[in-house]
């Protein structure tokens, strides 16, 4: 029978982590009405920002002059994975189902003789990654001092994805995340950004435009400008999924420590009244022996 002092303590650490778990909860909880408000507001400039590029490539792929981050470079020899996660964890499955999906990438490309370069932004990833593929690192955004998402973080990783693929490092862009459903559903997303993969779907086949100045001028200003606009898209449906997965995470952490305080209070109760039992025992054989 375990000893009642040990049951005593262990209930009362139990305890103090259901506080723990249930006020990390309610502060995802609090996080994410934000970070999902923010996603949601993101995705309608996204979608009209994809028709806009379907118009223009439509109009620019006829002309036979398309910009070198919409044709790309010819080749896909060399790839850049950008794997973005969160820099904490007690967030459920949410980091590692991204790192999976981008393993799964990683094993593909090598299988299919492809040089891979693998670009991490938030620590969880790269320590996932750097076990196996930590000589395909190229490079790590740190967002440990970020407190809320601005498009300008998004400018930063698009600028140097940009200076990397303007200098001939890689051939083709692909940006690993998870897409917001709700608080028990986050999906992991892969997004080729270069080459620019336009959805013919997206755009608007009943309308014509005259652009000024041509389209392949427009779309050699407006390429970077989606591109931007792609990451910031996918920082903040990681943002909302994290939240989402670390308030299920810790919901479900503050039942099992509630079913864990149950389970050891009847123990203790159990232990207690064993110990009372035997100390009358001892009691009256002691007053027989007399």
């Amino acid at each position: 029978m375990a000893n009642l002092k040990d049951l005593k303590i262990r209930i009362e650490s139990v305890k103090s982590t259901r506080k723990i778990t249930k006020a990390m909860q309610m502060v995802a909880a609090a996080k994410l009405r934000r970070a999902q408000e923010a996603a949601e507001a993101g995705r309608p400039y996204a979608d009209r920002m994809a028709a806009v590029m379907a118009n223009l490539s439509a109009a620019a792929g006829s002309a036979g002059d398309a910009p070198k981050l919409l044709a790309g470079t010819g080749k896909d020899d060399v790839h850049l994975l950008i794997v973005a996660t969160a820099e904490r964890g007690l967030c459920g499955g949410f980091n590692s189902s991204i790192v999976k999906l981008a393993k799964l990438h990683i094993e593909d490309l090598l299988a299919k003789g492809k040089t891979v370069k693998i670009m991490t932004v938030g620590k969880k990833g790269r320590e996932q990654l750097k076990r196996e593929y930590g000589e395909l690192f190229v490079s790590h955004v740190d967002m440990s001092e970020v407190k809320r998402l601005g498009y300008n973080n998004a400018q930063d990783i698009a600028k140097e994805v940009l200076e990397r693929f303007d200098g001939g490092e890689f051939d083709v862009a692909t940006i690993f995340f998870n897409t917001f459903k709700s608080v028990i559903s986050q999906i992991p997303t892969t997004r080729q950004l270069i080459p620019a993969e336009v959805d013919e779907s997206a755009g608007d086949k009943d309308a014509f435009y005259d652009f000024e100045p041509d389209e392949e001028e427009i779309l050699r200003e407006l390429l970077p400008r989606a591109m931007t606009t792609q990451i910031f898209t996918a920082l903040l449906e990681n943002a909302a999924s994290e939240q989402g997965a670390r308030m299920s995470a810790m919901d479900n952490a503050t039942r099992n420590a509630g079913e864990m305080i149950d389970r050891l209070t009847i123990l203790f109760n159990r232990s207690r009244q064993a110990a009372i039992t035997n100390e009358l025992i001892e009691i009256i054989s002691g007053a027989e022996a007399l």
